[in-house]
């Protein structure tokens, strides 16, 4: 199937732009990662991802629930536990995503050099 780009761009109903908009922030693909190795309580994910504050990651649970990607299961005790798990669409969703992050991480040195190299001469450059 070839998709139409000019198309896809301009609707509003544009199912890249629907999806990669909603899965695309900051935090999800941290999130994903985690939940990759197996099943986590909120605090453990909460302890493998160190700068994320318990409000967003509270909400970027819930919203990769809503889009089916995670399974959220609360045991009654006290207190209660929640742990969550990706589903099969969330699985299927990191299996592609993991490639992205793997490259990130392979290059991440460079592409921190590329920046300094690119601030480097605006600092110095006259007033």
């Amino acid at each position: 199937m070839t998709l139409h780009r000019q198309s896809l761009i301009l609707t509003e109903n544009c199912p890249i732009r629907d999806v990669l908009d909603r899965l695309g922030d900051r935090w999800t693909v941290l999130v994903l990662h985690e939940l990759a190795g197996g099943t986590l309580r909120f605090t453990e994910v909460r302890k493998r991802i160190t700068d994320i504050s318990p409000r967003m990651l509270a909400q970027t649970l819930r919203r990769l629930e809503q889009d089916g990607l995670v399974r959220r299961e609360v045991f009654p005790t006290v207190p209660p536990r929640v742990d969550y798990a990706l589903t099969a669409l969330g699985a299927s969703f990191f299996e592609r995503i993991e490639m992205l992050a793997q490259w990130a991480s392979d290059h991440h040195d460079e592409v921190r050099a590329a920046r300094q190299a690119y601030i480097a001469p605006a600092a110095n450059a006259p007033l």
